[in-house]
């Protein structure tokens, strides 16, 4: 016989979760959902069954606000295995070809320093990116060769932080859209040679960083109260957006669909009033509107 499942519940906030290497991002987001008993919930940015690392997941009024995580910069550190390229691009593929391994650091933070910036990148064979409605990881796995665009990203930082041939750790700070298995790749035949991905853990997304973070494990051995504790704000995806603080006319106005009189700026902003946390909202430098408002018990 098996045990009840606990009743869901309300549940408003975001869980900094280091997600463990073998595990699919939504798997892991299922487990979490599951120890919280959460009405509802999301992740915001899938890491590979392969890679480990920080997983932000958002629970109830904070998947409003996912989409700037989506949107954030990133930070990894990734094991490129030089000599040795997949089908996959990854250590999950099978080996498609070799090549040889004769250049030391200076070679690899000279190629290195040749992908900073803004550059175009083709995404991989194996990418959930739609293609006619289909992610190209399914032609990919059925044998079937389609067109993949290059796409510009940007990759803020390399830096070469280990060296035991073959293997080269890199830490990589990047835009949205950025695919680190690709980067391994290309900085591969900038030298001359070939490569995969061997592991991959991000340490960083937005504002948050992995040190915050919190193991499954961890939780799982928590009671329920200690796992709520550890849970930050539905507001705290927009730590980087200025705050702008209304009185409750204001608020009241923007939750009622009108636009009051602003003396910002034009940008976004992270709204708040003496009732809390208001929402997203955009300025004009003449009026306020609502972008996306938080729920309100009033």
């Amino acid at each position: 016989m098996t045990a009840a499942r606990a009743p869901r519940r309300r549940i408003d906030g975001v869980l900094l979760l280091d997600k463990p290497a073998g595990l699919s991002s939504n798997a892991a987001l299922q487990r979490a959902k599951r120890l919280y008993a959460a009405e509802k919930a999301g992740h915001t940015g899938t890491l590979d069954p392969l890679a480990s690392g920080l997983l932000p997941i958002c629970f109830g009024e904070a998947t409003k606000f996912a989409q700037s995580m989506l949107d954030a910069r990133k930070a990894y550190v990734a094991t490129v295995r030089f000599g040795a390229a997949t089908t996959t691009g990854d250590a999950e593929g099978d080996v498609i070809a070799t090549g040889a391994v004769a250049f030391g650091c200076s070679d690899i933070e000279a190629a290195l320093a040749r992908f900073v910036g803004t550059i175009a990148q083709v995404p991989p064979r194996h990418a959930a990116l739609k293609y006619r409605g289909r992610a190209y990881y399914d032609y990919a796995r059925a044998g079937v060769e389609i067109p993949r665009t290059a796409r510009e990203v940007e990759i803020v930082a390399l830096e070469l932080v280990g060296w035991s041939p073959p293997d080269a750790i890199v830490r990589v700070a990047c835009g949205k859209g950025m695919y680190v298995r690709v980067l391994a790749e290309d900085v591969a035949a900038a030298l001359g040679t070939c490569a995969h991905l061997a592991a991959l853990r991000r340490t960083a997304a937005g504002p948050f960083d992995i040190e915050r973070s919190h193991a499954l494990a961890e939780l799982e051995a928590m009671d329920i109260a200690a796992r709520d504790a550890c849970l930050l704000a539905p507001d705290a995806p927009l730590a980087d957006l200025p705050r702008l603080d209304v009185d409750a006319d204001v608020a009241r106005a923007l939750r009622q669909g009108r636009t009051p009189r602003s003396t910002r700026a034009a940008g976004r902003f992270r709204a708040y009033s003496a009732g809390g946390f208001v929402g997203v909202v955009e300025s004009d430098a003449q009026t306020l509107r609502a972008v996306r408002l938080a729920r309100t018990d009033e």
